[in-house]
């Protein structure tokens, strides 16, 4: 089920108003919850609702087991510890199987043949379940967590609403359990619910993703990384920028109606982006992008390695590694390993040259300018990698880049305004959304009703026929 559609909309002008008449009795909220959150996973597909129910009691019980078998104070035994590294192996097995087992399957082929040893797999159809890499990610968090005395075990019913409550389950933020435990037990009032926020959240993700990420996707990116062949230098490079802006407006516009879809439920989930684009270095991109996701594999796999603590060549062993999982984390393909890797090698090269650096003499918005000319630009071509079918593709488009100066009738007035005034938004301070919310917040209901039917209107308008899933539905 698609946020920007009727079936969504229509399904949470039910489920809202019932989640707030059945919170103040718990156990029926919970089931209510439940029950809708299957709903709307299964809307895709009713056999995934079997895997995630597999996920959650599985989990469940891991978390229970580990808790049972630590010490008298929940110190950590050895035989916890080995449960909890038969969550994470269950847990990654799954995910593989279903996201990496074609892929690893044919490395394997190629490689097998490339050294003079055909093979012929048997041929397996696999499907690959929405949200897999989330709801994954969030169960291993909490098992985990309860490893680590961070939160007590929930209650089975808890566990369920938590992992599979909808606004996050498809394509996240990654919320993790001691986020969303302590919101359960607290007993929801609608007329304190942030209702201006959630609905300027919903409002904005609406026009990034139907509008902007939609214009940008037909306009320029899908024409020009289906056919590079056919387009010039510059129109190439105005496809990777553009590129850039949808896959941004495309995600960040999901969670922000994830986000505001929360809020009007009486729930808070963590920011997930914060202006990545005026980052200057790749660290701090990191500390913009995908927050939940960066967070994730800092606390539970670069910490995990052994983080800064042994020394600047395992530290930067460690980044260089997290960076390449976390390229394979979005998906079965080498392009995203490249370009896990191409953010590992900038942060490393980043952490030795900054312990190296010394002052050139240039004014400090000099500076700043050029470390946001470079981080931009390295963002950009590792979002090639990214976006292309194949690592040859992308480096065809590279190549292109370098040497195919000619006409651009691809490249209008409207599509460089749009990129243009997309990459300055990066810069509107966030106390202007505050400022918008207190505005919203003062109108009158029968006003703020016409000002979202003509926010609606005009998204509907400027939007394309019919919506394309989202971006990072397949990771």
């Amino acid at each position: 089920m698609l946020f920007p559609t009727f079936a969504f909309a229509l399904f949470f002008a039910v489920v809202l108003p019932l989640s707030w008449l059945l919170r103040p009795h718990a156990l029926a909220w919970r089931v209510f919850v439940l029950s809708a959150s299957f709903f709307f996973y299964g809307y895709w597909d009713a056999r995934f609702v079997v895997l995630l129910a597999v996920s959650i009691v599985g989990n469940w019980f891991l978390a229970g087991a580990v808790r049972a078998l630590a010490g008298e104070d929940g110190e950590p035994t050895a035989s916890s510890r080995r449960v909890v590294r038969v969550a994470v192996a269950a847990n990654l097995g799954l995910l593989g199987f279903f996201k990496y087992f074609d892929f690893f399957t044919a490395s394997a082929t190629d490689l097998l043949g490339n050294l003079g040893l055909p093979v012929d797999p048997p041929a397996i159809q696999i499907i690959l379940p929405v949200g897999i890499s989330f709801f994954t990610f969030q169960a291993m968090s909490y098992v985990i967590d309860v490893h680590r005395r961070e939160i007590a075990p929930m209650a089975l019913l808890d566990f369920a609403v938590y992992l599979s409550f909808f606004p996050q389950l498809v394509a996240g933020p990654i919320v993790r359990a001691t986020e969303f435990a302590p919101q359960l037990d607290t007993p929801g009032d609608p007329r304190r619910v942030e209702a201006p926020e959630g609905i300027r959240l919903i409002l904005v993700g609406l026009f990034k993703k139907v509008v902007v990420s939609s214009y940008l996707a037909s306009e320029i990116v899908d024409p020009v990384f289906a056919l590079p062949d056919r387009h010039t230098s510059l129109e190439i490079l105005v496809a990777v920028y553009a590129y850039a802006i949808q896959i941004y407006a495309d995600f960040s516009g999901y969670t922000d109606i994830a986000i505001g879809c929360a809020l009007l439920m009486g729930f808070r989930f963590p920011q997930n982006f914060d202006a990545p684009y005026i980052s200057r270095s790749i660290q701090e991109f990191w500390r913009r992008w995908h927050l939940t996701l960066s967070r994730w594999l800092r606390d539970y796999l670069y910490i995990s390695l052994g983080g800064n603590r042994r020394g600047n060549l395992l530290t930067y062993r460690n980044l260089a590694l997290t960076m390449v999982l976390g390229g394979l984390w979005h998906g079965a393909a080498w392009t995203f390993v490249v370009w896990g890797a191409i953010h590992g090698a900038a942060m490393v090269a980043e952490r030795y040259l900054r312990a190296r650096w010394k002052p050139i003499g240039l004014p400090a918005p000099v500076v700043a300018g050029l470390q946001w000319v470079l981080t931009f630009h390295i963002v950009c071509l590792a979002w090639i990698f990214f976006r292309a079918p194949t690592i040859g593709d992308a480096w065809n488009m590279i190549g292109r880049i370098m040497t195919q100066f000619g006409p651009t009738p691809a490249i209008t007035g409207l599509l460089v305004l749009v990129i243009g005034l997309s990459l300055v938004s990066q810069f509107v301070p966030a106390s202007y959304p505050r400022e918008a919310d207190r505005v919203l917040a003062r109108m009158p209901v029968a006003l703020l009703a016409l000002v979202i039917a003509a926010a609606l209107t005009v998204i509907d308008a400027l939007g394309p026929e019919g919506v394309a899933p989202f971006i990072y539905f397949q990771f």
